[in-house]
C-alpha cells in the first residue's frame, strides 16, 4: 500500500480508503462490515471514512463496534456533518451548535475519544463562513478532532476558508471530498487548482462511478 500526506498536513493516509456510504449499517450487516474492514486493514488501508447521515447513524454505530479492540493509533478515522439528522431546525448545517453536537454524537457511536478528520459534508450558504471555521478550530483545539476537512465545496469557498483560517491563526481544512471519476471530472477545472494552491488534499468518492 502507498501512503500519502493529506494536503499540507503531516497526516499520512493510504492511497485507497474504506468508505461506508450505502454499505455499513445499511446493505451490509455487522458481520459483513467486520470482514470488509479487516480485509481492508490487512491490505494496508488505514483511512476509514463515514458520516453521521449514513444510515442515520447506523454506519457509524456498526463501524464503532467493528473497530473496537483495534489499536486506535493504526486507524485514521474520518466522519462528516451537515445533512439533517432529525426534524429539529438546528440538527443540520454547519452552525457552531450543530457541528459541536454532531461530532459528540458521532464520537459516542464510534466509541472513540476523537476522530482524525471531521468534514463539512457540504457547504452551507446559511451559516457565516467565519462561524464554521472558528467552530472547527475550537474542536481541533479541544482534541475532539485532529484535523478538519470539507466535501463538495466550490473552488471559491475553499480559497476563502483557507485564507480566513490563515488570517485568524486557525487550523485550516486539509482535505476536500469530491466526486471524481472518468464520468465526472468537473473538479479538474477549478476545484483541483484552488485546492493545490491552498494546500488541500482530495479524498475522492465514487472513483469507479
Amino acid at each position: 500500500m502507498r501512503y500519502r500526506r493529506l494536503g499540507d498536513s503531516g497526516l499520512r493516509v493510504s492511497a485507497v480508503s474504506f468508505g461506508t456510504w450505502l454499505t455499513a449499517g445499511n446493505t451490509i450487516d455487522r458481520e459483513g462490515t467486520d470482514a470488509l474492514v479487516r480485509t481492508a486493514l490487512d491490505c494496508g488501508i488505514n483511512l476509514l471514512d463515514t458520516a453521521d447521515v449514513y444510515a442515520r447513524g447506523a454506519a457509524e454505530d456498526v463501524l464503532g463496534l467493528v473497530i473496537a479492540g483495534i489499536p486506535r493509533h493504526t486507524l485514521v478515522l474520518a466522519t462528516k456533518a451537515f445533512f439533517p439528522m432529525s426534524e429539529e431546525p438546528n440538527d443540520r448545517g454547519l452552525s457552531r451548535k450543530h457541528l459541536f453536537e454532531s461530532l459528540h454524537k458521532s464520537l459516542k457511536r464510534l466509541r472513540t475519544d476523537y476522530v482524525d478528520l471531521f468534514q463539512c459534508h457540504r457547504p452551507d450558504p446559511e451559516v457565516p463562513l467565519h462561524e464554521t471555521c472558528r467552530a472547527m478550530d475550537d474542536l481541533v483545539r479541544q482534541g475532539k478532532t485532529l484535523y478538519w476537512g470539507i466535501s463538495m465545496w466550490p473552488a471559491q469557498r475553499i480559497t476563502e476558508a483557507v485564507g480566513l483560517c490563515h488570517r485568524e491563526g486557525w487550523q485550516p481544512p486539509i482535505s476536500n471530498q469530491p466526486c471524481y471519476n472518468l464520468l465526472d471530472r468537473s473538479i479538474e477545472a477549478e476545484v483541483l487548482p484552488a485546492s493545490e494552491a491552498a494546500g488541500v488534499g482530495q479524498i475522492v468518492f465514487s472513483p469507479l462511478a
